[in-house]
């Protein structure tokens, strides 16, 4: 009988090791929360939080999502970080502005599964020079989507009609932040992300 017990434990071991990336109950999950954020973590990983606040028409958000994505998404795989991504409009002038909430509404309406992708096809399209080019037109927006690999019949609408751009600068305006990318470690604020070498987690 222990001889079985330890048979079944051990195939049932390589069961588990042999699933696919994403299949086990260990999935990194991408979840929207009520305030429009986005978490990104391994069930059971609660430490450390690092929330990431950027808009979209900020060109140093790009340079953050450019240098450190692949790595933190690395870290979040590995149980040894979580992330939550606050999409906020940090700009009072046009275009700006307004490029800024049609990106942040059009995210909204992106499933969580392509959020990410769709965040990174953002930045790619971003309005260029900044403070002059107007950008992120819902035809873009739609077609970003489109790319990262939306596929929700309603989503065009929701990105044309800007359904979410109200409830977007509603939530915009709780928050108090005095630029993009602002970052914070377990609620403290820090200057850049070489703070989670000095953690041993190494970015």
């Amino acid at each position: 009988m222990g001889a079985f017990v330890a048979l079944a434990v051990l195939a049932g071991m390589l069961i588990i090791a042999g699933l696919p990336k994403g299949s086990a109950a260990q999935e990194v999950r991408l979840v929207r929360q009520a305030d429009g954020s986005m978490l990104l973590a391994r069930p059971g990983v609660s430490a450390p939080v690092l929330d990431v606040f950027e808009d979209f028409d900020c060109p140093y958000c790009k340079q953050l999502h450019d240098t450190s994505q692949s790595r933190l998404e690395q870290m979040v795989d590995e149980g040894r970080l979580m992330v939550v991504f606050h999409t906020v409009t940090i700009f009072t002038e046009e275009p700006s502005r307004s490029n800024s909430i049609r990106a942040a509404a059009a995210a909204r309406c992106v499933p969580s599964a392509n959020w990410l992708a769709f965040r990174s096809q953002l930045y790619g399209i971003q309005p260029a020079p900044h403070g002059e080019a107007s950008g992120y037109t819902v035809a873009e927006l739609v077609a970003a989507g489109e790319k990262a690999g939306v596929t929700d019949s309603a989503f065009a609408e929701c990105v044309t009609s800007q359904r979410h751009a109200e409830r977007h600068l509603e939530d915009n305006s709780r928050i108090r932040i005095d630029g993009t990318p602002t970052l914070l470690l377990d609620g403290q604020p820090i200057r850049d992300l070489s703070v989670l070498d000095q953690q041993g987690t190494s970015v």
